[in-house]
Formats: C-alpha cells, structure tokens, sequence
C-alpha cells in the first residue's frame, strides 16, 4: 500500500514552485532559444554585439602595452565586457538542463509509488549534467576570457587571448571551418598520432647518433626539437645534423614530413569541398526563406522545366529540389537555384519553412509515391502551406487530396484529351490551343476581387464586360470555392471572388486598372 504523501521541504518546494510556474519556463525557454537557436531573429544582433566587445576589448589590452589607457577605458575593456562575458557564461549554464524538473519527477514518482525519495541522487546527476558542459571546450573558453578582469594578477592578461577564441562560437564562418575538421577528426587525430611517433623516432635517432659529435645537440628536448623542425620542413638552421648517419636519417625525416603534409592538405581541401556545396545551399536557402513568398519546385522534370520557362518571367523566388545530382546539375546550367535533396523526406521541408512567407509547393516528381509524401510533408509543417501536386492517373486524385494537396494536375489526362480533340475536333483544339498559348486570338487569365475592388457589391449585368470586350466564363468565390461555370447576369460580386475570363490581353489588363484588380495571389 502506498505511503502518505510526504511534506516537501523547504528546497523541494522551491524546486516544485519553479517547475509548476509557467513564467520561468517561457523565460527560460526564451534565453535558451537566444542563446542557441540560429534562425532567432534576435541572436545575430546578440552575436554582432558580443564580437564588438571581444575585439574592442582585445583591441585596449594591446594598446595598454605600451600607453597608459584612460580609466573609463579600462572599465570598459576589463570590467565591463568581462561581466557581459560572465552573464553569458552563467546564462548559458543556467539553460544546459533542468534540475527543477528533475527533482519535481522525482518528487510525484515518490510519492505515487509510496517510496522514499532520491533527491540527493537526483542532485548530484542534474549537477553532474551542469558540470560536464563546464569541462566542454567551448565553456572553458568563455570562461577564461573573464579572466583578465582580475587586475590583481597581471598574469591572467594573456587569458585575452581567450577572447579571440569566442569568435569561433559567434562568427559563423569561423565555426563553419571548426566543424569541417570536426567532420575529419578521425583522420586528422590519426595523423597527429603519426606525426608525434615520426618526431619521437627522429629525435631519439637523431640523438643516439648525434649526441656525442654534434655540439648543437646537448641533450634529447634538442633532438625532438630537431626532429619537429625538420618533419614540418621549418628548417631554422640552428640545428643540423653533423655525421653522415644524422644527414641519412634527416633524409628519412623530411620524405614523411612531405608525406604527411600532402595527406593533411588533401584531407583538409577535400572535406572543405564537400562543405562547400552544403554552405552554398544553406545561403540559397536562407535568401529564399527571407522572401515574403516563394514556390519549391520539387522534381526537375519535362514538367518542371515547361512551367520555369514561363514562370521565371513572374520574377518570383523560387528554388527546385530534386534527389537526383545530374538533374540538380542540369537544373544549375538552365540558371535555376537548385539543391540536391530528397523532397519527400520532412527534414528537407521544413528547412525552408517561414510561417511569414506565403509558400507553394509543387510536387512534380516522377512517382506518384514521392508526390504524395511531399503533400503530406507540407501540411504537417503548417496547412498554410499551399501544394499543387502532379498525378499520374485520375484513380489517385482522391488519394492526393486527403494527403493534403490543394489542386491536382493530371498531365497525362489533359495529353491525351488534347490529343483526341486534335483528332476528333481538329477546329476546337486549334482555338484551345491558341488561347493557351496566348496567340493573338485571345487569352484567358483570372480577376482576383479583393477588398479595394470597385466590383465588389455589382452583378455582372452592371459591370458590363461586353464594353471591355470580355467574356466571362465563370466565378469561384476563394481558391477552394465552387466553380460556377456562365453564371447569370444577376451574380452578385464578393470579396475573394476569382473571375475567369477571355479576351485580349490589353483588354483584360484595361479591366483590372480601371475596377481595382488583380490576379490572386
């Protein structure tokens, strides 16, 4: 049978008032999403400011080597920025995990299944946590760059140097090529270790042969220092080797420092190769994501390719994704922003979310399978998000529309009911064709009736589309609205209302002017 509930103490209570206040949670969440979160709107400048104060600061300390700096300067370099410095350290540590949250679990389990309580145990992991982020690198550098301001210890000054180091966490470039050696640590790590055998086989065989007839050479610290030398192919000159034996090792020496020294650099150049490309789309994908609307073409197909050599004339922002490198490639040469990715997968999506953008997808791939993911991918993200999917057969547009899209295009069915008017009704197809294409005959095009158009409240009888001669085939109030094909003259206009019509293009535009219109958007 369980225990009776026990009495928190005094510090479980406070641990308990912090994890049931919804307050401290919003605040903290707000500081940890400042201090880590990269698309925060907020972060750059918090990131612009702390590098002001790491090279300002930097820049006194090197000043006061020489000159004595005013005091209001010295407060800032030294007293100032190390207490920014310090608030960031603590706030940093503050946001690592939970600690409230953990003795508040521990504190109902308890009590639910009657047994004695762990809170010590449970401290001491949540302060262990706290402790394995102080021992990071990244830590231990924000914390010695609050060292100089202990003025007693002229010593801690050179911690300054720390101060440069922050750049890696603040400056994304610098932090990009950290992680680029992060990615070949393995191989990297490998040939330190070969590097530091080579030099310690050097230096005691330079030593043993050497130390007795080469008067530069006084004891082994001379020889590893000769051998590291040589290896990096430094050559200061201040050590060499005296004895035919010394010289034959130096050739050895010198062979594997240039060994060493190309593998390092065909390392380093090709893991920034490969980092190169993803940097390049990150950078396309942050300018397309900053747009107000754009469209994600997913799939560069025959489809695709039709529909950009039209729409890139609308001067909108657009990006084509595609898992296939050789269309991507193609994609690049035809002068499209384009990325190799797998559309489908929800990772790629929401790569390119902004819940302020207006955002169109258009899944065009090949595999109705693909098409369908993306669709679903899109509405998980937000149902916002508007998606124009291609459908292979007609007996998948069902299934299309409970994945999420928005409107389904059926190329093949539309190919081959053109292909029988050509053939069945060769006049009808050849007047089709010509309004499509926007020839000379006539073109058709959509009205969007927003709030500020002049149409709104009028029928169709009193806008009178025969003086601007015009034919309207129909209306449909809102993108998923009921078409209704010829309505009568009596139709009055709403707001949203889309008009299809058909006529010249200069008529049309002359309409849109003079009532207030538009197309939709």
């Amino acid at each position: 049978m369980p225990e009776k509930e026990t009495k928190p103490n005094f510090i479980v209570s406070f641990f308990l008032k912090l994890a049931n206040s919804k307050k401290y949670s919003d605040i903290k969440s707000v500081v940890k999403d400042l201090l880590h979160n990269p698309d925060n709107r907020y972060k750059k400048f918090i990131d612009y400011f702390l590098i002001f104060l790491i090279v300002t600061s930097v820049a006194v300390f090197i000043d006061e080597v020489k000159h004595k700096i005013p005091f209001w300067l010295e407060i800032y370099a030294v007293y100032f920025t190390s207490a920014v410095f310090a608030i960031e350290y603590l706030l940093n540590l503050w946001v690592y995990n939970d600690i409230h949250t953990d003795i508040a679990k521990e504190y109902y389990e308890s009590n639910f299944v009657g047994r004695k309580s762990k809170y010590y145990k449970i401290l001491m992991k949540s302060l262990s946590q706290k402790l394995s982020y102080v021992i990071t690198p990244t830590a231990i550098i924000d914390l010695l760059a609050i060292l100089p301001a202990y003025r007693s210890l002229r010593i801690l000054k050179i911690f300054v140097l720390f101060r440069f180091l922050k750049l890696f966490k603040h400056t994304k470039s610098i932090h990009q090529f950290f992680e680029v050696l992060t990615e070949r640590k393995f191989e990297l790590i490998t040939l330190f270790a070969l590097l530091i055998f080579v030099v310690f086989i050097g230096g005691i065989a330079i030593y043993i042969a050497e130390e007795q007839q080469n008067d530069k050479i006084n004891g082994l610290f001379d020889a590893l220092y000769w051998s590291f030398i040589t290896i990096t192919t430094v050559g200061y000159g201040d050590i060499s080797p005296a004895t035919d034996i010394g010289r034959a090792i130096s050739f050895v020496i010198v062979i594997l420092g240039i060994t060493m020294i190309s593998f390092a650099t065909s390392v380093i150049v090709s893991a920034f190769s490969e980092k190169l490309n993803e940097l390049k789309e990150d950078r396309v994908a942050e300018q397309l994501k900053s747009s107000n609307e754009f469209l994600i073409i997913c799939g560069y197909g025959q489809i695709a390719k039709v529909f950009l050599r039209s729409f890139v004339k609308e001067s909108k922002k657009y990006i084509v994704l595609d898992v296939n490198a050789q269309k991507v490639q193609e994609a690049l040469s035809d002068g499209h922003d384009a990325i190799c990715d797998n559309a489908s997968r929800y990772e790629v999506m929401k790569r390119f979310y902004n819940e302020n953008a207006k955002i169109k997808v258009l899944a065009l791939t090949g595999s109705d399978i693909e098409n369908i993911y993306i669709s679903l991918n899109a509405k998980s993200i937000s149902k916002e998000i508007e998606v124009i999917a291609r459908a292979t057969s007609y007996k998948l547009y069902n299934k299309y529309i409970r994945a999420g899209a928005d409107r389904v295009v059926l190329p093949n069915e539309i190919a081959s009911s053109m292909l029988v008017s050509s053939i069945v009704h060769p006049g009808m197809y050849k007047a089709i064709n010509a309004i499509l294409h926007s020839k000379d005959v006539a073109t058709l095009d959509e009205i969007y009736i927003s709030i500020e158009c002049s149409l709104i409240g009028k029928s169709i009888k009193d806008a009178d589309f025969n003086r601007y001669k015009l034919v309207i085939f129909g209306v449909q109030n809102g993108i998923k609205g009921e078409f209704k094909f010829n309505p009568k003259p009596e139709y009055t206009f709403q707001e949203n209302d889309i008009v299809i019509v058909m006529g010249h293009k200069i008529s049309i535009e002359y309409f849109k002017a003079t009532v207030n219109a538009g197309s939709y958007r």
